[in-house]
């Protein structure tokens, strides 16, 4: 995420069964097709304009709302949703309501929203929802590989702190984005709470889910306060926005990010088990990226930050030894 001059606010979140859920005001709905499909029967909402979000492109967001009605946007989905939500609802000054079909990312709580330009992932400052209504029964049947799969945005702390403190050992921090002891104490704090509930979120019980919206809102918290993501995004999120390149799109966020972590935590030389034990018990496919290509995506990785102005972390120092000491055997296997 980007840095911004202000402390963002931080949404409203209610637990509330969607066939309760009552809104008079005709809807703009953004939408996941899928995922709308499979829970539109829990909801009762005056449709005025439907779009169904299929990429992370600001323009084709643009021109699909001009022709938006309503006087309220609601998201329907994962992330891609909410985040082209974020970015309608900002531009026409609406009230934005969210309703996550599961816990997949932490683009639920933040104030930006993620597009694809150039082969990368940009943050463009949009708006945080003023409502995030969830529904527990729809988060525990969610499909069990995305439905606590937000649990890759905690676990990153461990990877984007490493490189943090890395940064700045090598005076190689951006301005305004200096190591802090006290966030990165922080962050640990949420990263221990993570691997706590990552057994009871994984397998859908309400409590462990919401422990981990918890983890997730708390994280969003410290970085809005930083002014920037480095306690949380370093190394792996840049694997996962270059690995995007190699495998194409479709690939859930965590299915990019949670493979992302083990590797980068290898090549930081931190002991991955218990990461791999809370992805495992999040339903977090670790293998979705072939070996091969994961490969060329690390051999790029050097030039790919430098050349997207990344900030800088263990990616931007691979080399050919580091990477073929890796041993895909001992960081996805049991």
């Amino acid at each position: 995420m980007a840095m911004t001059p202000r402390v963002p606010t931080i949404p409203k979140v209610e637990y509330l069964p969607w066939p309760g859920l009552k809104e008079s005001r005709p809807v703009a709905l953004v939408c996941d097709r899928a995922a709308y499909e499979a829970v539109k029967a829990r909801l009762n909402l005056d449709i005025a304009w439907k779009m169904e979000v299929s990429e992370a492109a600001e323009e084709s967001w643009r021109i699909a709302s001009q022709s938006m009605a309503g006087e309220a946007v609601y998201a329907v989905g994962g992330g891609l949703a909410a985040d082209a939500a974020k970015f309608i609802a900002a531009g026409r000054g609406l009230p934005l309501v969210c309703l996550p079909t599961a816990l997949s990312v932490d683009a639920f709580f933040t104030w930006a929203s993620g597009v694809r330009s150039g082969g990368c992932v940009r943050y463009i400052e949009t708006k945080p929802p003023d409502r995030v209504v969830v529904d527990l029964e729809v988060w525990s049947s969610a499909p069990p590989a995305v439905r606590a799969a937000g649990i890759c945005d905690v676990l990153s702390i461990a990877t984007g702190l490493w490189d943090w403190k890395y940064a700045e050992e090598r005076g190689a921090n951006p301005a305004g984005m200096g190591y802090d002891a006290g966030a990165a104490r922080e962050a640990e704090t949420i990263l221990a709470a993570a691997f706590e509930c990552a057994g009871p979120a994984g397998r859908g019980e309400p409590e462990g889910l919401r422990r981990l919206l918890d983890c997730l809102v708390a994280e969003v918290e410290l970085c809005n306060r930083a002014g920037h993501s480095r306690p949380e995004e370093g190394s792996e999120h840049y694997f996962a926005y270059a690995a995007e390149n190699a495998v194409g799109k479709g690939l859930p966020h965590g299915d990019l990010v949670g493979p992302g972590i083990l590797i980068m935590a290898a090549l930081q030389g931190q002991e991955i088990a218990p990461l791999k034990r809370a992805l495992r018990a999040c339903r977090v496919p670790s293998r979705s990226i072939p070996w091969e290509a994961a490969l060329a995506t690390l051999e790029s990785l050097p030039e790919y930050c430098r050349r997207h102005r990344l900030p800088h972390g263990i990616a931007h120092d691979l080399d050919g030894e580091k990477i073929a000491a890796l041993d895909p055997a001992r960081i996805f296997g049991d």
